[in-house]
């Protein structure tokens, strides 16, 4: 069962891989197709973009569930971490509440779609593409939901991406150094 939930709770950054191999093999068949062999399969292009859309909204859910959505955070950083986490738990109900109305609202526009509203070349119901947006915005707040819960309930704050990228970096250039010196005594 633990791996279910490790899976479960990385759902989105799995998607996200097999969504970015996928359209970066169509388009790269696509360039190879044009260059070598000098025509276009012209199904490629439109999925590929929709592939891209499909990512780049699953890649927000997954970026809520690492809590690396850009915020400003110069006052969150004056506050205490007890307030700061209040303030951000008030800035995520907004973020909620748009989310709520945005999942709404495309669920309202996919069900006005008419049947006879395809993709162009590929002749799929426009309705199934658009699926993405409730998709990924009721993970997304499932994702928000998650990340409150984790840090006002059970005080666990989710790391920095970006500060625990800098940190690695500046470890191993510390092991590297050490390493060097150990080398050469």
């Amino acid at each position: 069962m633990p791996a279910l939930w490790s899976f479960l709770d990385k759902f989105e950054s799995h998607v996200c891989r097999i969504l970015l191999a996928v359209f970066v093999t169509l388009l790269f068949a696509q360039i190879v197709a044009r260059q070598l062999f000098g025509f276009s399969i012209t199904w490629i292009e439109e999925l590929s973009v929709i592939l891209f859309v499909w990512f780049a909204y699953f890649g927000a859910s997954y970026a809520a569930r690492m809590a690396a959505h850009n915020r400003v955070g110069f006052h969150l950083n004056a506050l205490g971490r007890e307030k700061a986490r209040i303030v951000e738990a008030i800035g995520d109900l907004f973020w909620i509440a748009f989310n709520l109305v945005f999942i709404w609202q495309s669920i309202e526009f996919i069900s006005r779609l008419k049947p006879f509203v395809k993709a162009q070349t590929l002749g799929w119901e426009m309705r199934y593409v658009y699926l993405a947006l409730p998709i990924a915005f009721t993970l997304m707040t499932l994702r928000i939901l998650q990340v409150n819960y984790l840090k006002l309930v059970r005080g666990i704050d989710p790391a920095d991406p970006d500060k625990v990228s800098v940190e690695a970096a500046l470890e191993l250039a510390e092991d590297e150094k050490r390493a060097y010196d150990k080398g050469h005594r």
